[in-house]
């Protein structure tokens, strides 16, 4: 079972920094916005802003973390917001790219359940 946890950890590091890195590099080529969604705005808002400059950063540092193994659980806290803003943006406003979102979800779900004393302290009563 911990294979699972390790490979889940490595994926996830690795899908971060990939997409991290790509903000600057562009090697992997991302599809255009749809048309008259509401995608482009809030894209060009946390662009303009450099609110996405640190996001990606932020994915750098977390994907780093999460594929040598040290100080996974602040990893996980701080990549598990970026998380749930890539499904919610995938769901309420492009309405596409379930998949990689899914993806993306359950892996960080499957490596966070790797780090037992980490989850069991963040639903600790007191």
């Amino acid at each position: 079972m911990n294979i699972i946890f390790l490979a889940a950890r490595i994926l996830l590091g690795l899908l971060f920094l990939a997409f991290g890195l790509n903000f600057w590099f562009k090697f992997i080529p991302l599809p255009p916005l749809p048309e008259g969604s509401a995608a482009g705005p809030f894209i060009g808002a946390l662009f303009a802003s450099g609110f996405l400059t640190l996001v990606k950063v932020l994915e750098i540092i977390g994907g780093l973390l999460l594929i040598s193994g040290r100080y996974v659980n602040a990893a996980l806290a701080m990549l598990g917001p970026i998380v749930v803003n890539i499904a919610m943006y995938h769901i309420f406003l492009v309405k596409g790219g379930y998949v990689m979102s899914a993806v993306l979800v359950v892996l960080a779900v499957v490596a966070l359940a790797g780090q037992r004393s980490f989850t069991q302290a963040l639903v600790a009563p007191r």
